[in-house]
């Protein structure tokens, strides 16, 4: 440990002491590399939004001398379950940063360190990460010097929204559930995923959920008895979360070249939505999206329909000012992937997710096996994006 690093010093975040430091210090971590085009997050004034959502939930900064602050990390604890039976008390690493010049010091995995103890102590037995696939540094981190084992790797899937609506097809009923029903389907539906979060009426519930939502083939409509358990033989479901309320998002570093490009072809789609052109959305300035999960389809006719609900959503986001993008995150075998629409140079970018057993449990546990890779499927709680 360097010297530097031993006048370091992890505490518990208070607004009044840190707010402040906090926010200029994580606008130092924005740059991106020269020359390229560069994703800001704006948390809209409260470091706390993205883990506000969860019942514990902590944020740690780093301060070093007499209190400057140079690095922040954020954890949160939820119960997820797997098939029903097995409970595993989960944290979630996120927003990890560390100030450009303190870098390389040892910052980012003594605050680590802090935060799995904070996890210990609520009762976690284990913690996981998401990062991009092409952040090595995030990845060697996590990987290499505190221990954790890549278990996932998902696909993002972005789909802009137009000035134009979607067209729905006449033979396509979409209805939106109750949280109740959503939660009770969502159970048996993804009974056998991975991260399947066990509070999930509670975040049905939330006010940033926008609404569940199945679409079925009309004909089917009134045969559907949920009281009664019978389902449609063919049904797409999902879910909509509004990241809007959480934080907003901005392309930076690009040409002015490219800004008139991508004004053209607004400007363009409006004039002209019988066309249908591919306008590309106002990124340049803060902006927010919708946020898809709990995405599942059945039947022969499924794919037909998820695209459907997609195009439903989208048209919801259509009126709603401000919204630019909807967004879903998949893992790379789950059947839903080939029916969400999206475009293919926004949806290259890929996640890791990478788990940490906190406490060695045994590998005969009841929950040792509750994050191997078993099924194509995996369930992403909306609070995590």
């Amino acid at each position: 440990m360097s010297l530097k690093t031993a006048l370091v010093v992890v505490r518990e975040y208070d607004e009044e002491r840190h707010k402040v430091a906090v926010e200029k210090m994580e606008k130092l971590c924005e740059v991106g590399q020269r020359g390229k085009p560069s994703l800001v997050i704006d948390l809209m004034g409260d470091p706390l939004c993205r883990i506000r959502h969860f019942p514990l939930h902590v944020m740690l900064v780093a301060e070093y001398g007499e209190g400057q602050v140079v690095g922040v990390i954020r954890g949160c604890i939820k119960i997820v379950t797997k098939g029903g039976s097995v409970d595993v008390k989960l944290a979630y690493v996120l927003g990890l940063r560390v100030s450009p010049p303190h870098r390389r010091l040892g910052i980012g995995t003594k605050l680590i360190e802090h935060l799995e103890e904070w996890c210990k102590q609520k009762g976690a037995n284990y913690a996981y990460m998401a990062t991009d696939c092409t952040n090595e540094a995030s990845i060697n981190l996590f990987t290499k010097k505190c221990g954790y084992s890549k278990a996932r790797t998902l696909t993002i899937l972005v789909q802009p929204v137009h000035a134009h609506y979607k067209p729905m097809s006449s033979s396509i009923a979409v209805v939106q559930l109750p949280p109740r029903l959503a939660g009770t389907m969502y159970k048996h539906m993804f009974a056998n995923s991975e991260f399947y979060p066990k509070d999930i009426e509670l975040i049905l519930s939330n006010k940033l959920n926008l609404g569940t939502f199945m679409a079925i083939p009309k004909k089917y409509l009134a045969k559907w008895d949920p009281k009664r358990g019978i389902v449609p033989p063919s049904l797409a479901i999902l879910s909509v979360w509004n990241t809007k309320q959480v934080f907003k998002l901005e392309v930076k570093g690009v040409s002015t070249v490219a800004h008139l490009c991508c004004l053209v072809t607004r400007l363009l789609d409006q004039w002209m939505p019988c066309l249908r052109l591919p306008s590309f959305p106002n990124v340049f300035r803060p902006f927010g999206l919708y946020f898809l999960y709990g995405l599942h389809m059945e039947g022969k006719s499924g794919g037909r329909l998820m695209r459907a609900l997609c195009g439903f959503v989208h048209n919801m986001a259509r009126d709603d000012s401000g919204c630019v993008a909807i967004v879903a995150e998949v893992a790379q075998w789950d059947p839903v992937r080939d029916f969400v629409p999206h475009w293919r140079q926004f949806s290259l970018a890929q996640d890791i997710w990478c788990v940490k057993n906190l406490h060695h449990i045994p590998h005969n546990s009841a929950s040792s096996d509750c994050f191997m890779s078993s099924s194509p499927v995996i369930f992403v709680d909306p609070r995590d994006f």
